[in-house]
């Protein structure tokens, strides 16, 4: 599991949120192998790119996180780009699909509002249950709930739960 402790505020350099999708929404990611494959990749690219991340949801179909770029990172395109390029290949080769287009596009937000990030925070948390997948956001394995609850301080998990996110203008049709 991811091993940094959630930051209280934002940085200087604020947070991004990035949201993607598959081509045509395909559940091309829909085996608990094929999620493990985009978490453990996307911890591996945030690692080596020098981006903290502090909430993920990976869904069969799209995913968002939110990172915030240590002093060295790199683009934030050079993660997704390099994510999505290993993931298209691993999952074409799984069903023998060479060339097949599988992620369509992606968005990120940059999040200077310490409000906006906490609201944020906790529409990634609460994602799963958007999408009916669980009833409680937790008992989903390839989003950071349940490591967010377990790390957080108490203070600030309750100050993050607690923001609404009704009104936030994030691609989720999914």
């Amino acid at each position: 599991m991811w091993h940094h402790s959630p930051l209280h505020r934002l940085s200087e350099s604020g947070a991004y949120m990035v949201t993607a999708g598959t081509y045509k929404k395909q559940r091309l990611f829909a085996s608990d192998e094929r999620l493990n494959m985009v978490q453990t990749k996307l911890f591996e690219l945030a690692g080596k790119y020098h981006w903290q991340l502090q909430a993920w949801a990976i869904m069969s179909n799209h995913y968002h996180f939110v990172a915030v770029p240590e002093h060295e990172a790199t683009t934030l395109a050079d993660i997704v780009r390099t994510l999505h390029a290993g993931t298209a290949l691993a999952v074409s080769r799984l069903d023998r699909t060479p060339g097949r287009q599988v992620w369509y596009q992606y968005w990120d937000t940059h999040l200077t509002f310490e409000k906006s990030y906490l609201a944020r925070l906790n529409y990634v948390h609460s994602n799963p249950v958007h999408h009916k997948l669980v009833p409680v956001a937790t008992a989903y394995q390839w989003c950071s709930a349940a490591w967010f609850e377990q790390n957080a301080k108490p203070s600030f998990y309750k100050t993050v739960s607690s923001f609404k996110y009704d009104r936030l203008n994030v691609p989720d049709d999914f």
